[in-house]
């Protein structure tokens, strides 16, 4: 049986394990860090396309139940008047709708659910550097074990070793300038449904929420930064620091969100994000990229986590179906064109976020527009994205279209 090592255990590993292991393949997942973190305030979209893609390997039941079903996205003014609102997609069969989900519930579900079916994970393995040859490819960690394998598979995110070693003047990732902090509070904003994301352009800040049926709401601010905070930095800023600044961004709107803030229990803490532009090179003979570690997106696309998962997915149909490297080729020739269409989408809605006054009033004139084009054309205005299917047994021909992919 071939062996592959899987480099890294946030989304896009585990379900690469998953379904290499389906695949035929023997897998062991190595992670750098030493235990299961969790991400405190940061909650995210795991839209159908990402859901269809877990159902293709039977694991879309691990993360159904975690969050908070999500039917459509709201969007408003900082006055509070409404813009127009979006359905998120058209429900899967059997009726699930893309969800907001906990990073971490996300995270332990799909490692519960890899560990469930055998797959070894093994933490505190930082990958150092790696060689291949006619024989394999072997991975060397920081604590000095090494790993060896007939494949290797970097899904170590955005900050990727493997990418930098495949890519040793490559792209590096790229700040998206805008600070994120966010957090979970036992209030209902008067008027707010459960399910619906409410995204706000504030005339200072972007801030989106949404209700839970347990009623609680789940809330994001995006504090404007054009410079990239050094390492450490937002780790120093204090919870009564971060309410303070939040507060003087979001008083001159009509908002709940500074009553959201107020609710949250402490300590509020602040992180960044990034994409990337294209990377040139996604594998060798012997090792390949996926999930952010090949892609990453802003998070204003929804879609970071679904594309990792449906890359996650198509590796292994292409390994069951073709030998590496040929697998890995045909891999980036399916996967290629979209996720880059999907970082253009996100790079394109995180400049809308932050505009000046008269960019504020172009959005207030343009949108509303925009999006009741987009909600009359219902899911379909979307259907590239969200509709995009995986079909497991579809085989995997080394030319052509298969028959799992949209046209």
């Amino acid at each position: 049986m071939p062996t592959a090592l899987i480099i890294g255990a946030g989304i896009a590993g585990p379900v690469a394990a998953m379904a290499l292991q389906r695949a035929g393949i023997d897998v062991v997942v190595y992670e750098a860090y030493p235990a299961p973190t969790t991400d405190v305030g940061s909650w995210l979209g795991l839209q159908t396309n990402g859901l269809d893609a877990l159902r293709a390997i039977g694991a879309d039941r691990t993360v159904s139940e975690l969050g908070v079903p999500t039917t459509s996205i709201a969007f408003r003014t900082s006055a509070g008047r409404p813009l127009g609102e979006i359905p998120t997609g058209r429900p899967l069969p059997g009726g699930s709708t893309g969800l907001s989900i906990k990073r971490s519930d996300l995270h332990r579900a799909l490692r519960d659910e890899a560990s469930r079916r055998g797959i070894t994970i093994r933490h505190g393995r930082r990958l150092v550097g790696m060689t291949s040859d006619v024989d394999g490819v072997v991975a060397s960690f920081t604590d000095g074990s090494t790993a060896a394998g007939d494949l290797l598979v970097g899904c170590d995110g955005i900050r990727s070793r493997v990418r930098e070693l495949l890519n040793p003047s490559g792209p590096r990732a790229r700040y998206v300038p805008a600070l994120n902090v966010g957090g979970y509070a036992d209030l209902v904003p008067p008027g707010d449904r459960p399910g619906v994301l409410t995204m706000a352009f504030g005339r200072r800040a972007f801030s989106g929420r949404i209700v839970t049926p347990a009623g609680q709401t789940w809330w994001f601010a995006n504090p404007p930064r054009r410079d990239e905070p050094a390492d450490g930095e937002l780790g120093r800023i204090g919870d009564a620091e971060w309410r303070d600044s939040l507060r003087r961004l979001y008083e001159v709107d009509q908002s709940p969100i500074v009553d959201l803030i107020d609710a949250t229990p402490g300590p509020l803490t602040g992180w960044t994000t990034y994409d990337l532009p294209a990377v040139p090179v996604w594998h060798d003979d012997r090792t390949v990229l996926i999930g952010d570690a090949a892609h990453a997106t802003s998070p204003s696309s929804g879609q970071g986590a679904s594309m990792a998962i449906e890359d996650a997915v198509v590796l292994g149909q292409c390994l069951r179906d073709l030998p590496a490297p040929r697998a890995f080729a045909r891999f980036e020739a399916l996967r290629r064109p979209r996720v880059e269409r999907v970082v253009a989408e996100g790079r394109k809605s995180s400049r809308l976020r932050s505009v000046g006054p008269v960019g504020r009033l172009a959005r207030s004139l343009v949108l509303p527009l925009v999006l009741k084009h987009a909600a009359g054309t219902g899911a379909e205005s979307l259907a590239w994205m969200h509709q995009h299917h995986i079909d497991w047994d579809a085989p995997v021909t080394a030319t052509g279209v298969p028959t799992n992919q949209p046209s």
